[in-house]
């Protein structure tokens, strides 16, 4: 059965930097078995009822300003599958989730930057699936569960967000060096992810340290939910990297089974 994966997506210019996450991106999915076709959910695409893209191939959304001119020269023209999008929706449907099909948006940044990291060639279908911050924790994680059959189709579904984003609180003169909050913060979720603990996870805003902090809004922090409800039958969790950049952005990798 194909994993499913959290990856963080930092900056817009994750893409163009060079250092151990994009290392490690570039390179473990170049050591791993070629999926069928990508589901992806990113934090860039919120919508009040769960969308599905059905586009035959995907124009580039430059959702972002005053990054390096080469970024807004950067394409990831992707095909779409509906026979694929057809089937999610269907899953959706039969566990009562409200679903709508969109067949003209693109790939924002959330997507595109860590599928040209990981799957330069573009040569995968791609089926991409919008967040709805309006939903509980525990609905975040049925939505996953609903799709979790996706992966004995070695379609690989990935979660695109940040477990510890503040935007607000960078810190641009320490460089890599994490806040003392954000480590905490992370490490409680590592704790919990692995231990598969819902209950905990599924009220983190109230139990987590410094969650206010780490998530000053929950967009980047529901693709990790939507991604572990994937692995409810197994619930192994298992992190394979974790950095940061500029105090408040934890650049991880989860794997779940």
């Amino acid at each position: 059965m194909m994993p499913s994966y959290f990856v963080a997506h930092g900056a817009p210019s994750l893409v163009l930097e060079q250092h151990a996450y994009t290392d490690f991106l570039k390179k473990f999915t170049a050591a791993a078995p070629k999926p069928k076709a990508i589901v992806i959910f990113s934090a860039h695409w919120e919508s009040r009822t769960q969308a599905v893209s059905t586009a035959d191939t995907y124009s580039t959304i430059y959702d972002f300003s005053g990054f390096q001119d080469e970024l807004y020269q950067m394409t990831y023209p992707a095909q779409g599958d509906s026979s694929i999008s057809e089937a999610i929706a269907q899953l959706l449907v039969k566990n009562g989730i409200p679903s709508v099909m969109d067949s003209e948006r693109g790939l924002d940044h959330g997507a595109w930057a860590v599928l040209k990291l990981m799957y330069p060639a573009a040569d995968i279908p791609v089926i991409a699936l919008s967040v709805n911050r309006f939903l509980t924790n525990e609905q975040q994680y049925q939505i996953g569960k609903t799709l979790s059959s996706l992966r004995e189709q070695d379609i690989l579904i990935i979660g695109s967000g940040g477990v510890v984003h503040n935007l607000r609180m960078l810190n641009w003169r320490g460089g890599n060096t994490p806040e003392e909050w954000a480590v905490e913060f992370d490490g409680w979720i590592q704790e919990k992810l692995e231990n598969w603990d819902l209950e905990a996870l599924f009220n983190y805003e109230q139990l987590a340290p410094y969650a206010k902090e780490a998530v000053p809004t929950s967009e980047h922090f529901i693709p990790l939910l939507l991604v572990m409800g994937t692995g409810d039958g197994n619930r192994q969790a298992k992190l394979l990297h974790r950095s940061y950049q500029l105090g408040s952005l934890s650049l991880s990798c989860w794997e779940f089974n």
